[in-house]
C-alpha cells in the first residue's frame, strides 16, 4: 500500500488508490449537461512533443515539436475522461517563428523580431493559415487542422481557437488569403500617423529599432539576430507603444491594429464608415466559423472598441447560432458592457476570482472576499470563465505560486462549484507541472513556455511516449488526475452546480465564531438537489462548524426541527449530520473541502 506523506494524507479522501480497505464507489454519472463547460486549454505545439531534450533555446529539430496528427483518438479520450467538454487549441495560427519554411512558400521570420525560436502564438503571420510548425505534411497543414476538428467533434468535444484581435506580427504577410483579399496594411498611407482607413498607426520620419538587450538573449545560437531588421515608418507596437524602441518587455514583435480610433488624440472615434480593419477582422471570423470551429477565445478584448464587437460578433453568430466567444478582459468596470453590449458569451475572471484565490492558496486572503466577489458579479456569474492556470500565469506547482499542486485542491473546488460559469484548466495542470526551467526566452519563471520549443516533462509522463494512458506518473500524480477528473465532471453534471442557485454561508458563520478566516462554506441547490461546499485553505485540519440560516433552509425545502445527514460526493465516504436546528460540526483536514449532498 502506498505510504502517503502528510499532505496526501490531508487528500486521500481523492484518492482512486485511497488507504481505505473497502471499495469506494464512483460518483454516480448523470446524463451530460451542456450547461456548464468544461475547458481543457492546449498549448497545442507543447501538448505531443515526446522529446526530452529540452536544451535552451534549443532548435525545433534539437528539442522537437508536437504534431496535430498526434492528437488522436486516444489522446482525446484521455482528455474526455477528466469530464472536458471543449479544447481550447491554443497557438494555432500561423505567427512567426525561426524555423525555415521557405520551401514552401513561407516566408522566414527575421530573429530581431520574433521571441524564443517557437515565437509568440499570438504574433499572427497569417490569419488565414496553420502554423507550419504543427503539420507533419506542412504543405497539407490546413487539411491536417480540418481533420483534428473532426477527430475532436466525433469525441464529443468542442474546438475553441484563439482570435488574436489587437496586434499581429511585423512580419505579417498572407500567402494563402483567400481570392480578392487585401492583406492588412495594404494600401495604408503611411505618411501619417493616423488615418481611419489604416490598418496600422505609423510613426512617421522614425525607423523601429528591436529592443538592444534582446540581442544578447541566446548567444550565438542566433546568428540571425544581427540587429539588420528594417522597418521605415516604424509602426505602433502592440501594447499601445507609440516609439519606435519599446523595451524587451514590450510587445516589441508585434504591431498594433488600427480600429479607427485616434489614440494620441483623445481616442477620438472614427467608425463611420465602417473602418478597413473591422470588414477585414470579421472576415477572418466568418473564415474560421466555416471550418467548423465552436468557438474563439478572444485575445486581449478590452483592446479593441466594443462597438466592433457589437457589429461583427452577430454576423459570426449568424453562420452558426452556437459558437462562443470568450473575452480575455481584465477590468471589471468594463464587463457588463462586453457582455451586453459586446456580445460575449463569457468573460475572464482573473483580477476577482483568480486573483483571491491565489492569495488565499498562500493564506494572504480571507474567504469572506469570494462572497464579495460574487455579489459584485450578481446578474453576471455564470458568464464568468473560471480557472487557475493558463498560459500567462504561473504553475501551482512551480515555487513562484503555491509549490505543491495538492494546495490548490480547495481553490479548485471553489472555481469549479461556486456558480453556473465555465471552469478551465491548463494542460499539465491535473498532473501537477511545475514549468520548472528557463526554456530560451521564456525563463525560469514558473510558466510553461510559450515562445520556446520544449518537452514538459510531468505532463510528459500522462503521454507516455504517445500511449496517453499516464504509464509514466507517480502514484501521487495519478491521485491529483483522479482529482481533476472528480470534481469536473462533478461540476459539469451535477445540477445544482450546473444549474443551481448559491447562497453565501461564510460570512454569517465568520460572524458567528463558527469558522476561521480560511474556511470557505457555501450552498448550491436546485430542486430536490441540496448541497452544502465547505473547503479549508488552511495547512492544518480545522474545526469547522456550520449553521445554515432559516432562509436557506426554506430555499432548500429543509424543515427546522428534522435532523439531516450530508454526505460527501468526493471521495472521502464522509457523513456529516445536521441536528434539528440545522447545524453540523466537522473536522476538514488541510487543503481539502466537502461538496455534502443533504439528504
Amino acid at each position: 500500500m502506498l505510504k502517503l506523506n502528510l499532505t496526501l494524507l490531508a487528500l486521500a479522501l481523492f484518492a482512486s488508490c485511497s488507504p481505505r480497505k473497502e471499495k469506494i464507489p464512483e460518483i454516480p454519472a448523470m446524463p451530460d449537461r451542456s450547461d456548464k463547460m468544461v475547458i481543457y486549454q492546449m498549448m497545442t505545439r507543447l501538448f505531443s512533443n515526446t522529446n526530452t531534450t529540452n536544451k535552451p533555446f534549443g532548435t525545433i529539430q534539437e528539442n522537437g515539436v508536437g504534431k496535430m496528427n498526434d492528437i488522436n483518438k486516444v489522446a482525446l479520450q484521455g482528455i474526455k475522461e477528466l469530464g472536458v467538454t471543449h479544447i481550447w487549441y491554443t497557438g494555432i495560427l500561423e505567427h512567426a517563428v525561426l524555423t525555415d519554411y521557405t520551401q514552401y512558400g513561407i516566408a522566414l521570420d527575421d530573429a530581431d523580431v520574433v521571441k524564443g525560436r517557437a515565437g509568440s502564438g499570438y504574433a499572427i503571420k497569417d490569419y488565414y493559415d496553420i502554423d507550419p510548425d504543427l503539420a507533419v505534411d506542412v504543405k497539407n497543414r490546413m487539411k491536417e487542422f480540418e481533420q483534428l476538428v473532426e477527430r475532436t467533434h466525433q469525441e464529443g468535444l468542442k474546438v475553441i481557437i484563439d482570435f488574436v484581435p489587437n496586434h499581429v506580427a511585423r512580419t505579417y504577410k498572407s500567402d494563402v488569403k483567400p481570392e480578392g483579399v487585401k492583406d492588412l496594411g495594404e494600401g495604408d498611407d503611411n505618411t501619417v500617423a493616423f488615418k481611419a482607413s489604416n490598418n496600422f498607426y505609423y510613426l512617421p520620419g522614425q525607423s523601429f529599432q528591436p529592443p538592444a538587450q534582446y540581442n544578447s538573449l541566446g548567444g550565438n545560437s542566433f546568428p540571425t539576430k544581427d540587429k539588420k531588421y528594417a522597418e521605415y515608418p516604424a509602426k505602433v507596437t502592440g501594447n499601445d507603444q507609440f516609439t519606435a524602441t519599446p523595451g524587451i518587455n514590450e510587445w516589441f514583435e508585434t504591431i498594433k491594429l488600427n480600429y479607427g480610433v485616434d489614440i494620441q488624440n483623445n481616442r477620438a472615434i472614427h467608425f463611420d464608415p465602417i473602418p478597413d480593419t473591422w470588414i477585414k477582422m470579421k472576415d477572418i471570423l466568418i473564415f474560421w466559423a466555416n471550418k467548423n470551429v465552436d468557438g474563439f477565445r478572444c485575445d486581449m478584448t478590452e483592446m479593441v472598441p466594443v462597438e466592433f464587437w457589437n457589429w461583427a460578433i452577430p454576423q459570426v453568430k449568424a453562420i452558426n447560432t452556437k459558437i462562443i466567444f470568450i473575452a480575455e478582459i481584465y477590468n471589471p468596470a468594463q464587463y457588463k458592457n462586453y457582455l451586453d453590449k459586446g456580445g460575449f458569451d463569457f468573460l475572464y475572471d482573473k483580477v476577482q476570482l483568480y486573483d483571491t484565490l491565489r492569495l488565499l492558496i498562500n493564506q494572504k486572503a480571507h474567504t469572506v472576499g469570494i462572497a464579495h466577489i460574487q455579489e459584485s458579479l450578481r446578474g453576471m456569474n455564470h458568464q464568468m470563465l473560471h480557472f487557475l492556470e493558463n498560459h500567462d500565469e504561473q504553475r501551482i506547482a512551480s515555487p513562484y505560486f503555491a509549490g505543491d499542486a495538492w494546495k490548490a485542491v480547495p481553490a479548485m473546488v471553489v472555481s469549479a462549484t461556486i456558480d453556473q460559469s465555465p471552469i478551465m484548466i491548463y494542460f499539465g495542470q491535473e498532473v501537477g507541472e511545475p514549468g520548472a526551467g528557463a526554456e530560451g526566452f521564456g525563463s525560469d519563471d514558473g510558466r510553461t513556455t510559450m515562445f520556446d520549443y520544449w518537452g514538459v516533462p510531468q505532463h510528459q509522463k500522462w503521454v507516455n511516449v504517445g500511449k496517453c494512458d499516464g504509464g509514466q506518473l507517480s502514484e501521487e500524480q495519478k491521485q491529483l488526475r483522479q482529482f481533476y477528473g472528480d470534481i469536473l465532471k462533478l461540476s459539469s453534471r451535477n445540477r445544482a452546480i450546473a444549474n443551481g442557485d448559491y447562497f453565501d454561508l461564510t460570512k454569517l458563520n465568520q460572524e458567528q465564531g463558527n469558522i476561521s478566516h480560511l474556511i470557505s462554506a457555501y450552498a448550491r441547490w436546485i430542486n430536490e438537489e441540496n448541497l452544502v461546499i465547505v473547503s479549508n485553505f488552511n495547512s492544518k485540519t480545522e474545526k469547522v462548524k456550520l449553521n445554515l440560516p432559516d432562509d436557506l433552509a426554506s430555499a432548500m425545502k429543509l424543515e427546522k426541527g428534522k435532523a439531516y445527514v450530508g454526505r460527501d460526493l468526493l471521495r472521502s465516504g464522509a457523513e456529516i449530520g445536521f441536528n434539528e436546528s440545522l447545524h453540523a460540526e466537522m473536522e476538514l483536514p488541510a487543503h481539502s473541502s466537502f461538496i455534502l449532498k443533504i439528504k
